[in-house]
């Protein structure tokens, strides 16, 4: 790649997840030009992550698979979303990890509770995306708003939400001295 061109492999062909890496990416650096690399991996976790650490570990499984398979990227980008029981009410959220060949960035997105109608049938096995179509009438929405698309009438959609994530994921990026070179910076 050229000097400000950066390869990224992202570890889904899912538009929502190319776009919400993508859009963070371009915030953080926008001095660099990315060029996206959509690719299918697995994640090694369930389709429907039901716990924190398990959308966690698919996230970061889905970026080790992505760095295995196509190892000359410059980043590697990895979206989980998932679900969580708190307090008998179901809670949806994702997880992203970002890696480059120094170090890795996490972030988890923001949260919010889900209906009774779409909890029911999570509990019973439902992928999160088919429970929404399910009940809110709607077609694959997982490629679209999703659940909180749905919910706030995209006031804000799923994009968003991940990209947001991307962002803090990238942190450690932004910040590479304080991150790499964890010694205190203080005078004595």
């Amino acid at each position: 790649m050229t000097e400000n061109k950066r390869k990224v492999v992202i570890a889904s062909k899912n538009p929502v997840k190319v776009n919400a890496a993508m859009g963070g990416l371009g915030r953080m650096f926008p001095g660099y030009e990315f060029v996206a690399e959509p690719v299918s991996v697995p994640s090694g976790v369930a389709d429907q992550p039901l716990t924190e650490q398990e959308t966690l570990q698919g996230a970061l499984n889905r970026v080790a698979n992505a760095q295995e398979a196509h190892a000359e990227a410059d980043f590697w980008v990895g979206i989980e979303g998932g679900v969580e029981t708190m307090a008998g009410e179901l809670t949806a959220f994702a997880w992203v990890v970002v890696r480059d060949r120094e170090q890795l960035g996490r972030a988890r997105s923001g949260t919010f509770f889900l209906p009774k109608a779409v909890q029911e049938l999570v509990e019973q096995g439902v992928e999160l995306g088919e429970a929404d179509d399910r009940v809110f009438g709607h077609a694959n929405s997982k490629q679209k708003g999703g659940a909180v698309g749905i919910l706030t009438q995209n006031v804000l959609d799923r994009r968003e939400l991940y990209e947001q994530a991307v962002v803090l994921a990238l942190v450690p990026f932004k910040n590479k001295a304080l991150y790499l070179n964890p010694q205190p910076q203080h005078e004595v």
